[in-house]
C-alpha cells in the first residue's frame, strides 16, 4: 500500500523516521541528533560501511536506483540529505512519496556555481566579480576583463580546493582549462580578504528562521582547519553576515538548515563565497557550545518542529582533525577542555576529515545579535 504523504503544515511526531541522503559524518552527527528527539534515521548512500551507517539504519544502493529508492521512500516519513551533489532524478523520484526537506530550489542552486553566483547578485548580495567560462576562449576573455590573479574553478561538484586552479602571471591558460576537464567553469576575481566567516540558519516550516553566531575560518591547504566562535569582527558588521543568512534562507524558501561562506575584504566589504544547504563543518562547534546545536536544528527544521534557541554558552574553538592527525586521539581526551569527536571512518587518508576537537572558553562578551 502506498504510504500517505505528511501534509507540508504538519509536525512529523517523534517516533518517525527521517531519511538521510548521503552516509558520512554529517548524517551520523545528525542521526544522534535525531535519536535525542525520539526520530529514527534510515540512510541512503552507496558506499558500504560509511560512518552514518554505525548508528542508523542504512540502504546501500545508487543513487540512480529507482527500485531502491521507491522503497526507502516508503520506509521514511521526511527526507533531508547531508551533501547536495546529488543527481537531480533523485530527489524527483524521491518527492513523488515523501517530502524532501530542503526543497530542490535550493539544491538546484547550490550545486551550481554560476547559478549561485547569479542568485546572490539578484538579491543584491556582493560577491567577488564573475564570469561564466564555457570553453578556452571564453576563459581568455575572462582572464582579460577580471586580471591576474583570479581562481578558475568547475561550475559543478567542487569541494575542498577540488576542481579549481589560482591563475597567476605566469599560469598557462591551456593547461588551466585542460585542468577543468571541458566542464563548464567560472572565473572568480581574486579577493584581498582580512579574514574569511560564515554563518549557519536554520528555517522551519512556519517561516522562522534562527542564525547562529558567525564564526571566522581559517584553512589549511583548502580544507577547513579551525573555526573560531564568535568570530572577532564588529557588531554591525556580524548583523549584515546574519541578515545575508536569513535573507539567502527565505528566499530560497529553505526548510533545513543553510551555511553561508563570506569574505571580509581590507575595505570592510562583505562578499558572499558560496552557500551550503546542509549541515557544516564550520558548525560543529554548535553540538559543545549552543543550547541547540546545527544537526537537532536541521531535525526540528524537517520535522516541523519548533526551532531551538542557537544561543553560545560558551566560546568555542573547533580544530579538524585530517588524516593521520586523528591518532592523537588519547592525548586530545586527556587534555582538559577538550571535546573530541570521531567520525568512526576505517581508513586513515590524506586529506580526509576524521573526526574534530572543540575546546571550550568562558562567554565573552563579543556577542552578535540573534
Amino acid at each position: 500500500m502506498k504510504k500517505k504523504m505528511a501534509p507540508d503544515d504538519k509536525a512529523i511526531a517523534p517516533g518517525s523516521t527521517i531519511g538521510v541522503i548521503g552516509g558520512g559524518q554529517l548524517g551520523r552527527m545528525t542521526a544522534l541528533a535525531a535519536a535525542r528527539l525520539g526520530y529514527r534515521c534510515h540512510v541512503y548512500c552507496p558506499e558500504a560501511d560509511s560512518p552514518a551507517f554505525h548508528v542508523a539504519q542504512a540502504t546501500v544502493a545508487a543513487y540512480e536506483d529507482e527500485a531502491a529508492l521507491a522503497r526507502f521512500a516508503e520506509a521514511v516519513d521526511v527526507v533531508t540529505f547531508e551533501f547536495e551533489n546529488i543527481p537531480a532524478e533523485t530527489v524527483r523520484i524521491l518527492s513523488q512519496h515523501v517530502p524532501v526537506r530542503p526543497n530542490w530550489r535550493a539544491l538546484e542552486t547550490a550545486q551550481d556555481r554560476l547559478v549561485e553566483k547569479s542568485f546572490f547578485n539578484s538579491l543584491d548580495i556582493a560577491t567577488a566579480p564573475w564570469r561564466p567560462v564555457l570553453d578556452r576562449a571564453g576563459l581568455g576573455r575572462a582572464v582579460a576583463e577580471l586580471g591576474r590573479p583570479c581562481v578558475l574553478k568547475t561550475a559543478r561538484f567542487g569541494y575542498d580546493g577540488k576542481g579549481q586552479v589560482k591563475i597567476e602571471e605566469t599560469t598557462d591558460l591551456d593547461q588551466a582549462w585542460a585542468g577543468m576537464g571541458g566542464q563548464p567553469a567560472i572565473l572568480e576575481g581574486f579577493v584581498d580578504f582580512e579574514r574569511e566567516v560564515s554563518v549557519v540558519v536554520a528555517r522551519g516550516l512556519d517561516g522562522n528562521a534562527a542564525c547562529f553566531d558567525v564564526v571566522e575560518n581559517r584553512h589549511r591547504h583548502h580544507i577547513l582547519d579551525v573555526t573560531i566562535a564568535p568570530a572577532p569582527i564588529p557588531h554591525r558588521l556580524a548583523g549584515q553576515a546574519q541578515d545575508v543568512a536569513r535573507r539567502t534562507a527565505h528566499a530560497l524558501e529553505l526548510v533545513g538548515l543553510l551555511a553561508v561562506e563570506m569574505f571580509i575584504g581590507k575595505d570592510g566589504r562583505l562578499l558572499v563565497n558560496e552557500m551550503a544547504p546542509r549541515p557544516h563543518n564550520s558548525g560543529h562547534w554548535t553540538i559543545d557550545a549552543c543550547l541547540t546545536d546545527q544537526f537537532e536544528q536541521l531535525v526540528r527544521a524537517v520535522c516541523g518542529l519548533p526551532l531551538g534557541c542557537p544561543e553560545r554558552h560558551s566560546d568555542a574553538v573547533m580544530t579538524n582533525l585530517i588524516g593521520e592527525e586523528v591518532n592523537q586521539w588519547l592525548p586530545l581526551l586527556a587534555q582538559k577542555g577538550a571535546r573530541l569527536h570521531l567520525y568512526g571512518k576505517s581508513e586513515v587518508r590524506a586529506g580526509r576529515k576524521m573526526g574534530h576537537v572543540t575546546r571550550l572558553r568562558p562567554r565573552s562578551d563579543n556577542m552578535t545579535n540573534h
